[in-house]
């Protein structure tokens, strides 16, 4: 039987007089990550009944951007219910909305976002 083994992921978040984040850095210690650059970050827990949530973004993050980094979110979502599942099906259905979604708010392929 192998050891417990413990990882940490830390979020710094800096913010402004009126705590508008100015800066987001992470560091992932199994990842090799210290202190990188982030200009946004969505975190879910499952508590076994419910989704929670913490979604911060820098004060210098672009509409378009903040488009992009949801769309891009959910594609990562629909990759980690597949390999968690095998639901191909159910992982393809949310990649199919999203690339209609990104499509349509100007981010997907053929557009300028």
């Amino acid at each position: 039987m192998s050891a417990d083994h413990s990882s940490d992921i830390h979020l710094t978040v800096t913010t402004d007089g009126n705590k508008v984040p100015t800066s987001i850095r992470w560091s992932a210690s199994d990842a090799g990550i210290a202190n990188a650059e982030a200009k946004a970050f969505a975190l879910s827990v499952w508590n076994g009944k419910e989704a929670l949530s913490i979604d911060l973004w820098d004060k210098d993050m672009t509409v378009d951007e903040m488009k992009v980094f949801v769309c891009q979110s959910m594609m990562t979502l629909a990759d980690a219910l597949e390999r968690s599942t095998q639901d191909a099906r159910a992982a393809g259905a949310i990649r199919g909305f999203t690339s209609e979604l990104a499509e349509r708010i100007g981010v997907g392929p053929g557009t300028e976002g």
